[in-house]
This record gives structure tokens, C-alpha cells and sequence, in this order.
């Protein structure tokens, strides 16, 4: 072990957990809204939430902030206003700050974008996950392809240049062309940044319940997914991580911070948090109640906490990959040492093991997967898996 444990850059992360309804493939914690939004009380113990976590990241700036869900635009951007001004309040923000908000084309309303730029959100991540009305319904999403490239451009009147557009590919009753036809729409709006994510059955959803009809099979969806990231990087945006895809520079700061094992306070209703503790050598991971109403009742107050466990020694390894090997650029020995606060010498027979199965290439220090690591992104990980 090098026993050397540097705190990395810091973000936030800030949970709305309510959205119109849930849709049949979602496992994020999200809460159909029946009735109106309880959202004074709940920006209140977002900042009783934020106090109490404060001392875990004393005199550290934030390099990011990012609003998930749920659906965070269905929160008035004066409220966006109030959490970031309380939260600039007390956390140091770095300059220039990516501030991300995730919103469903579905609840965006006229003159809206302005009012949450001026409110300091400065990069938009829109859920539009495919722009084929009949995907659209099969997904259960609540906005219609005109809705989603009406959303969309009205960011843009409002000034926000800085935009994600997701899209899911695999989907039910989808070929070849119409996830082609999907990304050839979302490059002409433009975006910085695009996500492309292969629609997966996740336990505890509707959709693992009950599977929907014209799944493509997995021959398909790889032969999809390789031909829409070529027609991505010839329009211009280049492969960084597994989903992600951008423009040069304009990679999202935030999901970065993740996947480079750096630290971040998860503020709201089953938000996650992930703090190095340089003095202690420690890495915590803490987390919140899921329930929205045991949020509200006991947030900022011990039962607040639904969880803070340290990251054992030996399970840093796993921890490290799951998140660096997921990034085209990889890492490197240096950064991990750095990171874990582990030698190299702990992952050494498992590095070694992968560039035998031609997974991962090494130059010097830095680890990259290859083309075949990319495709087979879990098996790698799996190998810092310890019993």
C-alpha cells in the first residue's frame, strides 16, 4: 500500500426525486407525483441535508453540480435558484462551475430556460431517448418527438449552448435504421454532448416483469451500437466513455469527476455520496433515504443517514475499475495509487491477466481498454472483483 491518500475534485450531486410518472424501464429512484409538489419543504432539507454533510468536505471546492432524478425541471427555476444560492453559501464554488440539470422534454414550458440560466444552471441534459413516436409510447414516455425537438431549441433561444441529449437504442420494435434515423436527428439539433445508452431490463422495473415484444437480440443491438458511433464520430462526436459522446471540450465535468474515482456529496432522497478523507486515509461512501416522505421528515437529523460504510482496502480495486475502465482514455497507475491510496502492486496480476486476453493495452503507466475491452467492458471489471 502507498498509504498516500490525495482528495480528488469534489462535484454534487442534488436528488429530485419526483417525476410525472415512472417510466416502465427505470430503476433510479423516482416517484410518480400525485398532486403538487411538496418543494419549499423539500429545499429546506436539502439545505439541513447539505449542513450536515459539510464536514466531511470543509474549505474544498466544488468543480460541479448536477440536478438528477426524477425530473428536476419540474421544480420552478426560483427554487433551482434558492438550493444553488443556499448551497454557493456554503461549499466554495469553483469558477466557471458546470452546473447540469436533467430535464424530460415533456415538462419543459415557454420561457422557462431563461429563468433557470439566470437561476446559475449553465448545461441542460435532456431525456429524449428516441425522436420515433411509436418507441416514445412503447418506452411509456410522456413527450412526443415535436415536444422533444421543441424542448430542445428552446434551451437554445434561451442561450444554453452546453446541451445532452439521451438516447436509448435496443428498443422495443426498433432496426438498424431508425436507431441511425434517431441519432441523425439529434445531430442536427446540435448538441455539445450526446448519451446512447442500449435499453437494459433492470431488476425491480415493469419492463423485467413483464418484457416488452421486438427486443432486438444481442447480435443486433452490438451491430446497432456499432454503427451509430460511427455515424456519431463522422458528424463529429467522439467516444469518451462507454454511452457518452461529445464534441473536443465539452466532455461532461461531472460524470468525468465520477468515473475518474473522484469525490462528490450526494444531497436529496436516496442520493449517494463518495468523500476521501485525506487525514484518515479513509474513502466513505454515504447515501439517504430513498422515500421521499422519510427524507423530508428526518433529513439533516441522524435517521437522516441511510447509510456510511468505508470502502474496505480491498475492495478499492473494484471500485477504482468499475468506474475508470468504463472511460476510452482509461487511467493511469500514477492516478490509481493516488486515488485508493493502494501500490500498484495490488492490481498488478489483474492488469496483467487482461492484456494477455487482449482486453487492456499499457503505455508507461497509462492502462486503456482496447477495442475489445470496450465490448466486453464488465468481464474486465470482474477481474478486480475480490471474494
Amino acid at each position: 500500500m502507498s498509504g498516500l491518500l490525495v482528495p480528488p475534485p469534489l462535484s454534487l450531486y442534488i436528488h429530485v426525486p419526483w417525476c410525472v410518472k415512472k417510466c416502465p424501464y427505470c430503476d433510479f429512484n423516482s416517484h410518480g407525483k400525485t398532486g403538487e409538489l411538496p418543494v419549499k419543504a423539500y429545499v429546506a432539507a436539502l439545505v439541513r441535508d447539505l449542513e450536515q454533510d459539510l464536514p466531511l468536505a470543509w474549505g474544498r471546492p466544488v468543480h460541479s453540480v448536477f440536478f438528477g432524478g426524477g425530473t428536476p425541471s419540474l421544480f420552478p427555476p426560483e427554487a433551482i435558484g434558492d438550493i444553488l444560492s443556499a448551497c454557493s453559501a456554503r461549499l466554495r464554488f469553483a469558477p466557471g462551475a458546470e452546473v447540469t440539470m436533467e430535464c424530460n422534454p415533456g415538462t419543459a414550458e415557454f420561457g422557462r430556460f431563461e429563468h433557470y440560466r439566470a437561476a446559475g444552471v449553465n448545461r441542460i441534459s435532456f431525456g429524449i431517448q428516441s425522436f420515433d413516436d411509436g418507441c416514445l409510447r412503447r418506452l411509456g414516455r410522456i413527450h412526443d418527438s415535436q415536444e422533444a425537438e421543441r424542448a430542445v431549441k428552446l434551451a437554445q433561444d434561451a442561450g444554453l449552448d452546453n446541451l445532452n441529449l439521451d438516447l436509448m437504442y435496443a428498443l422495443p420494435g426498433q432496426d438498424l435504421a431508425m436507431a441511425l434515423h434517431d441519432v441523425e436527428r439529434a445531430v442536427a439539433l446540435q448538441p455539445a454532448h450526446l448519451s446512447h445508452y442500449q435499453l437494459t431490463m433492470e431488476p425491480n422495473t415493469a419492463f423485467a416483469a413483464r418484457p416488452p415484444a421486438g427486443l432486438p437480440d444481442e447480435d443486433s443491438a452490438w451491430d446497432i451500437q456499432e454503427h451509430c458511433i460511427q455515424a456519431m464520430a463522422a458528424a463529429g462526436y467522439a467516444q469518451y466513455e462507454v454511452s457518452a459522446y461529445a464534441r473536443p471540450g465539452r466532455q461532461c465535468a461531472h460524470n468525468l469527476n465520477y468515473w475518474r474515482f473522484g469525490d462528490y456529496l450526494g444531497i436529496g432522497a436516496g442520493a449517494h455520496g463518495k468523500i476521501s478523507l485525506g487525514a484518515t486515509g479513509e474513502i466513505r461512501r454515504r447515501w439517504k433515504p430513498k422515500n421521499p416522505r422519510d427524507y423530508l421528515a428526518h433529513a439533516g437529523t441522524p435517521d437522516g443517514i441511510g447509510g456510511d460504510d468505508a470502502i474496505a482496502p480491498a475492495n478499492r480495486p473494484f471500485d477504482y475499475m468499475l468506474n475508470a475502465l468504463r472511460l476510452v482514455e482509461g487511467f493511469s497507475l500514477a492516478d490509481f495509487e493516488a486515488r485508493t491510496g493502494l501500490g500498484r502492486d495490488q492490481v498488478a496480476t489483474e492488469l496483467e491477466h487482461a492484456r494477455q486476453r487482449g482486453w487492456l493495452e499499457a503505455s508507461g503507466d497509462h492502462w486503456r481498454p482496447t477495442e475489445l475491452g470496450q465490448r466486453f467492458t464488465n468481464d474486465v471489471i470482474g477481474l478486480f472483483l475480490r471474494d
